[in-house]
């Protein structure tokens, strides 16, 4: 494994790549910014305001949220703008209380909602499906957070879908980084983390097509009707400055740290979520714990050499409570979890020795193997 010079993610990560200087894409990336005029970019969003409430015939927007500190950033955010937004959230069959409660806030801030649930017993199947094939529970997921706003978008002629942060652009790449595209089957499966796949992907004996109705997206000659944007191209986006927006109008963080990785913000409204960061672990050989130290460093928070000592004093963070719940609600033992975590170990930068999976060269030297 290569690690960037610059924060502490490896050349493992996907989509990420390092340049001859030593440099990840990510962090050239986050670089760049100093040189966007941020003012005449929130211009531009004013103009996109200006087109959607000029095209629409009762709400302006779809905003999909799930009641985190982004998506509450974003209500706020086009709300005083004078955008007149629908909410729709994909609901997660593991919501969390603190989750529940950070999404009734984000209503009262103002808004109609629609929480979207899929039928449990499509969902149970398609998540072990997802588990089993690419180590994921959380293809569904991305899938619906994606499709059903968009199908509502288009059934009720909304003309503006907006999205907060571009993780394509904060974690690699560029490609996204740009204003207003349009969302169908294409992006979904390029940039909607669903390894490449749309739901016609996923159809068989087990999931007929209609049953999967909810994570198609409709046809392009449709969707392209909707413009999709994130916030993060007119706003330099931040998850301290989201969070901090978000706290100012109601959000609270979960109290007992965090539930992965850095912050006690992120991931907190949903139980199964954190597995899916820790696969990264077996796939890739770096944590959520390394994704969120690199942002840190980027916004010159921290050091490389204190990302590193904390890597090494958080050391392993096998959320085993929440892989219970997920083996309990998929209805497998935790031994047959481990059976399909270990098909994915990369053996390629994980080696056996003396009875332990070690990397060589690992990024905190110091690090206790278990």
């Amino acid at each position: 494994m290569n690690y960037c010079r610059s924060c502490v993610l490896p050349d493992t990560r996907p989509n990420l790549v390092i340049g001859d200087d030593g440099v990840c894409n990510a962090c050239r990336n986050h670089r760049s910014r100093k040189d966007i005029d941020w003012r005449a970019r929130e211009h531009d969003f004013r103009t996109v305001v200006a087109d959607a409430k000029a095209r629409s015939t009762g709400y302006d927007c779809v905003i999909p949220v799930s009641g985190g500190k982004d998506s509450t950033w974003q209500v706020v955010t086009c709300l005083e703008r004078g955008l007149n937004p629908l909410c729709v959230t994909w609901k997660t069959p593991v919501r969390t209380a603190i989750g529940q409660r950070n999404l009734d806030n984000l209503v009262s801030l103002g808004v109609d909602h629609i929480d979207y649930q899929i039928n449990p017993k499509v969902e149970r199947k398609f998540i072990l499906r997802s588990l089993e094939k690419y180590g994921t529970p959380a293809i569904p997921m991305h899938m619906a957070i994606y499709s059903a706003p968009l199908r509502l978008a288009v059934a009720l002629a909304i003309p503006l879908m907006v999205w907060g942060e571009n993780s394509a652009f904060e974690y690699g790449s560029a490609d996204e980084a740009r204003t207003g595209f349009a969302i169908d089957s294409e992006w979904i499966r390029r940039f909607g983390v669903t390894h490449g796949t749309t739901a016609a992907d996923w159809v068989c004996d087990e999931l007929s097509e209609k049953e999967l109705t909810p994570y198609f997206a409709p046809p392009p000659s449709a969707s392209a009707k909707v413009l999709g944007i994130f916030l993060g191209y007119y706003f330099s986006w931040d998850p301290e400055t989201t969070y901090r927006t978000a706290r100012e109008h109601g959000f609270a963080a979960h109290a007992e740290g965090p539930r992965t990785g850095l912050y006690e913000y992120a991931d907190i409204d949903d139980d199964f979520i954190s597995v899916h960061h820790w696969m990264k672990w077996y796939k890739f050989g770096f944590t959520r714990l390394s994704d969120n130290l690199s942002l840190e460093i980027r916004n010159n928070r921290i050091t490389r050499a204190e990302a590193i000592r904390i890597i090494a004093e958080r050391g392993d963070e096998t959320p085993l409570e929440d892989i219970d719940n997920l083996c309990a609600y998929l209805g497998i033992a935790r031994e047959r979890f481990f059976e399909i975590a270990e098909s994915f170990r990369d053996r390629e930068i994980w080696k056996k020795r003396n009875g332990r999976w070690i990397i060589d060269g690992f990024l905190a030297p110091d690090w206790k193997w278990t």
